[in-house]
């Protein structure tokens, strides 16, 4: 979903640049055995196909391309500080040296959003009972090659495992929130140690091998969040600023790129059409009620996998188990047609403009 308004744009040759592995199948594994294989080749996806693309490489190429219009002006490395309000209505921001004045201010700074915190809107939180420790080893010889992406769950733990377009294996250790700091005076080795107990025996021992390459760690605090109303007069919010997601199924670069579609369908002909005040807080306000549906849908069953996969209690235990016997001693790769609502989200979205 976040691949196609790409093409849409006219600019997936120039997407298909940015350093990226795409991925032609998933495995997942429950307790160490394989349970289910996914096929990422079937006609539906195409060439939409999940990748895991170069997010910096993926920025400094919209901002070359944005480049090309006469209009468009990058400050690059210059933080917003603050809005200017007049007569209750957001006019523009504030930065440590200069003062830049809008019709209308979009805020699509992400998770700790200046702009949002600025303008006080009110968030509603929902727990997240994990955060995620990533870091990186060699690539297992062969990887490379065949692409696929590993998630393994089971006794509390999950841990995904991913060929990344540097050539290396991208690590994401879920861990109970909060516990981090008690995990790092481990060690590095150590966490790479617990990693290979909860991995397949081929990733186990490559683990082992290679624990004293692995790069420092980084951790993710996972947060899930949407505030009560996405604009005021003046002013609206956009992805993470928005609705802080979750990273369970890594959704929302592709959420934040679908909004920016349809803020798009929807402020740019009022703004050719000259459109001030009233009529352009309107069409803001159209973004939001269009893209709640999705947001809400997909933040929801975010906060059920976390249930089902993090637990170590006896029914956690007892449902893999079931999980293990239904898929057999060897799974058949089954084409990702399950995949197609995450992957291609749950509302409509196309460009417009």
């Amino acid at each position: 979903g976040g691949l196609e308004p790409f093409s849409q744009m006219g600019l997936w040759d120039r997407l298909d640049a940015v350093p990226h592995v795409q991925f032609v199948g998933g495995e997942g594994y429950l307790q160490g055995q394989l349970a289910l294989r996914l096929s990422f080749r079937d006609s539906a996806l195409g060439r939409y196909a999940p990748r895991w693309i170069s997010q910096p490489g993926l920025l400094e190429m919209l901002v070359a391309e944005s480049q090309q219009h006469a209009s468009f002006r990058f400050e690059r490395g210059v933080a917003v500080t603050g809005l200017i309000e007049e007569d209750g209505r957001t006019v523009g921001v504030r930065t440590r040296d200069a003062e830049f004045r809008a019709d209308l201010v979009v805020g699509a700074d992400g998770r700790t959003s200046i702009v949002r915190r600025k303008a006080g809107f009110a968030v509603r939180e929902d727990r997240t009972p994990m955060d995620v420790v990533w870091c990186k080893v060699p690539l297992p010889p062969g990887m490379q090659d065949e692409p696929r992406l590993r998630f393994y769950a089971g006794g509390g733990h999950i841990l995904v495992a991913a060929p990344v377009y540097d050539g290396t294996l991208q690590l994401g250790w879920v861990i109970r929130k909060g516990s981090f700091g008690e995990l790092r005076k481990k060690g590095m080795e150590a966490i790479v140690d617990a990693m290979a107990r909860h991995a397949s025996p081929d990733l186990a021992a490559h683990l082992l091998e290679h624990r004293g390459d692995a790069t420092a760690p980084f951790l993710l605090s996972t947060v899930s969040d949407r505030v009560d109303r996405w604009t005021r007069p003046g002013l609206l919010l956009i992805g993470d600023a928005a609705h802080t997601m979750s990273p369970v199924g890594a959704q929302g670069l592709n959420i934040a790129i679908r909004d920016a579609v349809v803020a798009a369908n929807h402020l740019v002909p009022a703004l050719e059409a000259g459109a001030e005040g009233p009529a352009l807080d309107a069409a803001a306000r159209a973004v939001e009620t269009e893209r709640l549906r999705e947001v809400r849908t997909v933040q929801r069953g975010q906060a059920l996998a976390p249930v089902f996969m993090f637990g170590d209690r006896a029914w956690n235990r007892l449902l893999f188990a079931i999980l293990r016997r239904l898929a057999g001693k060897e799974p058949k790769e089954r084409e990702s047609r399950a995949f197609q609502r995450l992957a291609f989200g749950v509302s409509e979205v196309t460009l417009r403009v």
